[in-house]
């Protein structure tokens, strides 16, 4: 290894870069109105994204060598568990308050207000229940 300069910046030889994946996902440059919620985006503008590391504009899961081997099985089981609880229950916020989407200054992305569900158990959900039981009861 050997000393290099990028963008101005000298950088000596042997040191750790690290890339902060936060402050790219926040890029004005790449998403309009990046601190806003808008899934809708990854249905029209940027539909051909690809969330396993292959668009540097997001990369959730990182990128090449380091990236998170357990990416298609997270993948996999976010879905069904989401899928899971939304066709199993009827899900509303404390009188009907919109959904606060911002996120905590930390390490980890945490939101910067917890978010309180009340659930109700739709007839779906009730027959579900009820047929594990059948399945697995007590016998």
């Amino acid at each position: 290894m050997e000393n290099c300069t990028v963008s101005g910046y000298h950088i000596p030889a042997q040191t750790r870069l690290f890339v902060n994946l936060w402050m790219i996902h926040l890029e004005p440059a790449v998403w309009s109105d990046p601190c806003e919620f808008q899934p809708e985006r990854f249905l029209t503008t940027h539909k051909d994204f690809d969330v396993r590391g292959q668009n540097f504009e997001y990369m959730s899961f990182s990128s090449g060598r380091r990236m998170c081997h357990g990416v298609s099985f997270a993948l996999q089981v976010l879905q069904l568990t989401l899928a899971s609880l939304i066709h199993g229950f009827d899900l509303e916020t404390q009188s009907n308050e919109s959904v606060d989407t911002s996120e905590g200054k930390r390490l980890t992305f945490v939101k910067a207000s917890p978010l309180e569900l009340l659930k109700s158990s739709s007839l779906h959900g009730f027959l579900l229940l009820y047929m594990l039981k059948f399945d697995f009861g007590d016998s």
